[in-house]
């Protein structure tokens, strides 16, 4: 079973009384539509009441289980655009399981707006019934597929399923971590908020197109939102996003371009683990390019019990969950193919101010959760009855953009150097590497709190890097370190930084 099944999905019923062409699924003739229509109805949405999603669908649809929605398959000759000879086509989800809320969906092509309407027929339900034809449920989701590895067949891109989140895919990869639209509270006492998209609107692309735009309408207890997402596949798979949104009450903890994933195990953290893979993970870890010119390498840890990190900064350049480890040897897992996962990095366009780049490590005892989310707080609340907007890019591929030639730490192994130590073995890797001066290349280490011995450097034949290793002694309680390879007093490593948990 696909742990990412399990996202739980969210939407509310359309609400009455603005453009009432564009939110009724019944309503059969085009709308006028443009950019600005979904952010006037995002705000006019945050001006009324909070109303909380209806979960009504038929009886036999009400309680599936998982095999049983699994068994509801898209129909792909059904897809919108198929024959048309467009270089994108559309798949769309049943509501059931955990995707009970309706989502309404449009197609836009001449600047206007047509509801696509649900048909039983675009399904085949197995052994259930399907429901009658005048039945009018909407639809939980969809995909976008484009010929992104061969020119003559459609692979699935993207998916847009459950509350706010979305996947994607570059070229010869598979779905790994998730992003989200907004999150709100995460990580916090009084519990986490789900936003939802309830609406989306796509445009008709043109026949030599190589990129599509989706529009989406968001809706939570605390705010709405509007995002126009121009989705353009290739080796890299590249989301632009204009996001505005409108809170009903002041966002304390309002986490813009959110990210989840799963790491449960690796070369740094193999405690109480029993399992012929070497590692099992989505996303190795967290990179920052901070507004100070800095590159950060955090790894990922599976804690034993909850870790919050907040990087603070001014202005941040990029951060992204990354999944570096590409090797097949590193998992030893032919089904999961882990080292086919995309990283996903996003790149905030225009000034972000102050804030933090936050991130949660939430223990699991299963590969199949998401215990991994990362996103950006700003420092001052966005507030209430205001229109706070955001522009920024995701990056679905095999890294983040290179942003400067400093070598790049690509694993961290960690283990017990007798009773009283823990060794960490570092390996960077970068062309910078390949012109150092050995004697004068030279390992920093700190910590707060703690001490550190044995710092050694040793160039990687195998790699054709560098190995940094160094020794701390034990302690009892979480320790920050960091680490970077220097040459005299320039750097010529990103900066490996690390909470240590006894």
């Amino acid at each position: 079973m696909n742990r990412r099944d399990f996202l739980a999905a969210s939407a509310l019923p359309l609400v009455t009384g603005v453009a009432p062409g564009l939110l009724s699924a019944a309503h059969a003739q085009p709308a006028p539509f443009d950019r600005s229509i979904v952010r006037q109805l995002a705000r006019d949405l945050a001006s009324k009441p909070y109303k909380a999603p209806s979960e009504k669908l038929p009886d036999n649809l009400a309680n599936l289980n998982y095999d049983r929605y699994r068994a509801i398959r898209f129909l792909p000759e059904r897809a919108l655009w198929r024959g048309e000879k467009l270089p994108f086509e559309v798949q769309f989800f049943h509501r059931g399981f955990f995707y009970k809320n309706r989502v309404d969906i449009f197609e836009v092509k001449n600047g206007q707006a047509s509801v696509i309407p649900y048909q039983p027929d675009l399904f085949s339900f197995g052994e259930l019934t399907p429901p009658g034809a005048a039945v009018d449920l909407g639809f939980a989701g969809f995909r976008l597929h484009a010929p992104i590895n061969k020119p003559d067949y459609y692979d699935e891109v993207c998916v847009f399923l459950g509350a706010s989140y979305f996947r994607a895919v570059a070229k010869g990869q598979l779905y790994g971590l998730s992003a989200r639209g907004l999150s709100i509270n995460t990580g916090e006492a009084k519990g986490e908020e789900f936003p939802f998209f309830k609406t989306f609107w796509i445009e008709k692309p043109a026949a030599d197109a190589n990129s599509i735009v989706v529009h989406a309408l968001l809706d939570s207890e605390s705010a709405s939102a509007a995002y126009r997402f121009t989705i353009r596949p290739g080796d890299t798979t590249v989301f632009d996003v204009e996001l505005a949104i409108y809170p009903r009450v002041d966002l304390t903890h309002a986490g813009l371009a959110p990210m989840t994933s799963m790491f449960f195990f690796g070369p740094n953290d193999r405690k109480d683990v029993e399992d012929f893979r070497p590692s099992v993970h989505d996303s190795d870890g967290l990179a920052i390019f901070n507004g100070r010119g800095e590159e950060l390498w955090r790894p990922l840890h599976n804690p034993r019990d909850l870790q919050v990190s907040s990087f603070g900064d001014l202005n941040p350049r990029g951060f992204g969950l990354m999944q570096r480890q590409k090797d097949f040897a590193a998992y030893q897992d032919l089904e999961s193919n882990f080292e086919r996962r995309p990283s996903l990095w996003a790149e905030p366009i225009g000034d972000w101010g102050e804030g933090v780049v936050k991130l949660l490590e939430i223990p699991t005892k299963e590969e199949i959760h998401d215990n991994i989310a990362a996103f950006w707080l700003p420092k001052t609340s966005l507030a209430a009855k205001g229109e706070h907007t955001y522009t920024y890019r995701l990056h679905w591929g095999p890294d983040a953009p290179k942003s400067t030639s400093l070598a790049r730490f690509s694993r961290t192994g960690i283990g017990a150097r007798g009773d009283n130590a823990t060794i960490f073995v570092l390996e960077a890797t970068g062309e910078r590497l390949k012109s150092v001066d050995p004697k004068v290349l030279r390992g920093v280490v700190t910590a707060e709190k703690a001490k550190i011995q044995n710092i050694v450097t040793l160039p990687n034949p195998a790699t054709g890097g560098w190995r940094l290793s160094f020794e701390l002694l034990k302690e009892k309680t979480p320790v920050e370190l960091r680490a970077s390879l220097m040459q005299g007093n320039e750097p010529v490593s990103e900066v490996w930084v690390y909470r240590w948990t006894p």
